[in-house]
């Protein structure tokens, strides 16, 4: 990873790290009031979504919304022998009862033996730290979204949602192991990308 590239995560993590509660909660509800209105999540049934914990844009009152309209949600859980994602199907009551487990990388993941292909998603919800004007996306740098996604080049649609500040002018340094996004949606607008190949 070059020095800039590292600054520059360094950075944002801070920056979103920053975002007050008041301000997490009205960018959530800007976004979600987007998600509510725009086509391909009002098609898609099963969504794929995280949890959030970094200071990504807050995911409850989405995950709520998606329960309230019968969609199907399914939460990543990181697979140790491949370090790709699978997903995990939840239901209201497991998600209002927290009933989830510490990864060892701080992140919550759903208790379950086995979960689903990302494939079988019709929607992705991705996090992220970064995204330019091409949808080249920068994740936390584990590369679990860029991994798991290679396998599957053309399903689910990958949707990032992110604060304003995570969409830059500027390009990023794309690997080709970068996997790109379709849309990127922010509290103030939203963006459609046309997806390159990665390779």
């Amino acid at each position: 990873m070059s020095n800039q590239t590292s600054n520059l995560r360094k950075q944002l993590k801070q920056q979103r790290k920053n975002i007050s509660s008041f301000q997490q909660a009205r960018s959530e509800n800007q976004i979600l009031s987007f998600l509510i209105r725009y086509p391909k999540f009002q098609h898609s049934n099963k969504i794929g979504i995280y949890l959030h914990a970094f200071g990504e844009i807050h995911t409850k009152k989405i995950i709520e919304y998606c329960f309230k309209m019968n969609k199907l949600v399914y939460l990543p859980m990181i697979c140790n022998m491949n370090q790709h994602l699978v997903w995990v199907k939840i239901s209201q009551h497991q998600f209002r009862n927290k009933k989830f487990s510490m990864h060892h990388l701080s992140m919550l993941e759903p208790k379950s033996s086995r979960g689903f292909d990302v494939s079988t998603l019709d929607l992705l919800i991705m996090p992220l730290l970064a995204c330019d004007q091409n949808g080249t996306r920068m994740g936390m740098g584990g590369g679990y979204y860029d991994r798991t996604l290679a396998s599957a080049p053309h399903h689910p649609y990958r949707l990032g949602i992110a604060h304003d500040f995570q969409i830059l002018e500027q390009p990023l340094l794309k690997q080709k192991w970068d996997q790109p996004l379709d849309a990127l949606i922010t509290p103030s607008n939203h963006y459609h990308f046309k997806r390159q190949s990665s390779q």
